[in-house]
């Protein structure tokens, strides 16, 4: 008589997001009407940016258009008046607004400009002025800036800390409530690293009650945004017709279904309406690697890990029947997706792109499978040992590589630079997944699962939870810094690093109240509700 396995289980709720729900979800934004009236407004807009001859007016303009969700639609404009700047380099060196301003922007679009442009807001003892903490705007402007910064510029290290110090200790002292608004929103998460969707819908309502609010931006970042809501939500539909069909949630019970969380990812990543087809793919990928990932994590014994991690190495369906039935089906959906992707990507530019997934996916269950045999070996591996693997088990290169296959064309050259994980893969890879960790580490401590970085370092120092978190954190920074230099700065693949960057921003996003992923009903709800569902009221 065959021996009854004990699976784990982790419990994890079902889906809020049902088929018959996201069926139901329906938008007026659609249709020639609006498109027209989108086009009349943006004429409009360019003539004020023709029309804006004033350097800080200008910047000005520049950081509204870019916060209100439009400036993809002004690129070219924006590019032309960032140049004359650059090039003009003149500095109202005196003003804490005006200095952290240009910095902020000229930086975010990958100009070079220097740390030491603040030096001349500083004492002769290498200090802020102290007059400075009594602008409140300039120092919500510097640390925005601050973020903007690189390892090793300790200019701007003093910057956010003498800006966080004195915003965090005015906040209750601020008696104009929209102010305050803006100082509380930027405390929470700086402008550099929100997701720029949710940072639109939040700064329409700001700006629109501003006395400078130009109305036709206004109305037009709103009319912008119910659009292309009304483009998300038909992808939404479109995959959530996929998930059923593939018979997925019916099939594998014990496994997270999160399709729309899935769906917030990719948006997150790729935002830009005129590429669905890879926030289609992105969202398949994330659906996949989260039913494999709770395989090896909670479900999967020791030896069908290893007859899995074999199988997905082989890429060789004639194995299939060596699998459990729940292997079987997991691996199908995995090989039928990534055909299909492979099969896409040959029609539509040429390139054979099969290998370069097969040799993710199995180096992701490599990472798995070895996580797995410390869990059930009882090992707890040291905080560098554990991040070497980890960064990869996240799943980050694997979904970064089919954003790079899905937003621009493809290139052998960059194909091959990407595949030695350059920072524009490791950077935002390693941001996920200590973002991942500070998340979700709390539930899984209860449920006794791997250790995640917050236990190995806190095993391997003896320090308290609080302390780990706090050296976690100052692993994210560091990361970031990274970031802005080896993508931003240096912009190795012209259409990817935007792509790359987004990735790091969705991960503080669905990670920064806890784990926003396996425990999705209060601040993802939200947001897919806003992103997707909740139009901006229009008169």
């Amino acid at each position: 008589m065959m021996e009854e396995v004990i699976r784990r289980s982790a419990n994890y709720g079902a889906s809020i997001w049902d088929d018959d729900y996201v069926q139901s979800l329906a938008t007026p934004y659609t249709g020639e009407k609006y498109v027209g009236e989108a086009e009349k407004l943006k004429d409009l807009v360019r003539i004020l940016i023709r029309e804006t001859k004033e350097e800080l007016d200008q910047l000005h303009l520049i950081d509204n258009v870019t916060r209100l969700g439009l400036s993809g639609h002004f690129k070219d404009q924006i590019a032309k008046m960032l140049d004359k700047i650059y090039e003009a380099q003149e500095w109202l060196e005196k003003d804490l607004h005006f200095t952290s301003l240009k910095f902020r922007l000229l930086r975010q679009h990958g100009y070079h400009v220097p740390q030491e442009v603040f030096c001349s807001l500083m004492d002769e003892e290498g200090s802020f002025k102290a007059i400075l903490f009594e602008d409140v705007r300039g120092l919500v402007s510097l640390y925005e800036a601050s973020y903007l910064s690189m390892e090793g510029e300790s200019l701007m290290d003093l910057a956010k800390d003498f800006s966080l110090n004195h915003l965090t200790r005015r906040l209750d002292q601020i008696t104009e409530p929209r102010l305050k608004e803006q100082v509380r929103h930027a405390l929470e998460v700086p402008l550099h690293w929100r997701l720029q969707r949710l940072e639109a819908k939040w700064f329409i309502q700001v700006y629109e009650n501003t006395f400078e609010a130009n109305l036709t931006l206004v109305e037009l970042a709103k009319l912008d945004y119910n659009m292309v809501q009304a483009t998300y939500q038909q992808e939404l539909k479109r995959l959530s017709s996929w998930y059923k069909e593939t018979a997925l949630p019916e099939k594998l019970g014990f496994v997270r279904h999160r399709l729309a969380e899935s769906f917030l990812w990719a948006l997150g990543s790729v935002p830009e309406p005129h590429l669905g087809y890879s926030r289609e793919i992105l969202s398949k990928m994330t659906v996949i690697v989260t039913i494999i990932d709770d395989i090896y994590d909670v479900y999967g014994t020791l030896e069908e890990l290893e007859l899995f991690t074999h199988t997905i190495e082989r890429w060789d369906i004639n194995s299939l029947d060596s699998l459990p039935e729940y292997m079987k089906i997991s691996f199908l959906a995995l090989f039928n997706s990534v055909n299909e992707f492979a099969y896409h990507i040959l029609i539509g530019q040429g390139f054979n792109v099969i290998s370069n997934l097969r040799n993710l996916w199995a180096e992701l269950c490599r990472a798995y499978y070895l996580e797995a045999t410390w869990f059930h070996s009882g090992y707890v591996p040291t905080t560098d040992e554990y991040l070497y693997t980890a960064w990869i088990s996240v799943a980050g290169p694997l979904l970064l590589f089919c954003g790079y296959f899905t937003t621009n064309p493809i290139n052998m050259k960059e194909m091959k630079s990407l595949e030695q994980y350059p920072g524009i893969i490791r950077w935002p890879s390693t941001v996920l997944r200590l973002a991942d960790d500070l998340g979700t580490s709390s539930d899984e401590m209860k449920r006794g699962d791997v250790p995640k970085s917050i236990q190995c370092y806190m095993k391997e120092t003896g320090c308290s939870e609080e302390d780990a978190r706090k050296h976690i954190k100052q692993l994210i920074d560091m990361a970031l810094k990274r970031m802005n230099k080896e993508i931003l700065m240096e912009n190795p693949i012209k259409n990817f690093g935007q792509t790359a960057m987004n990735v790091g921003r969705i991960s503080l996003c669905v990670y920064q109240h806890g784990d926003g992923f396996g425990l999705p009903h209060s601040e993802t709800k939200k947001n897919l509700m806003s992103l997707v569902v909740q139009p901006i009221p229009m008169p």
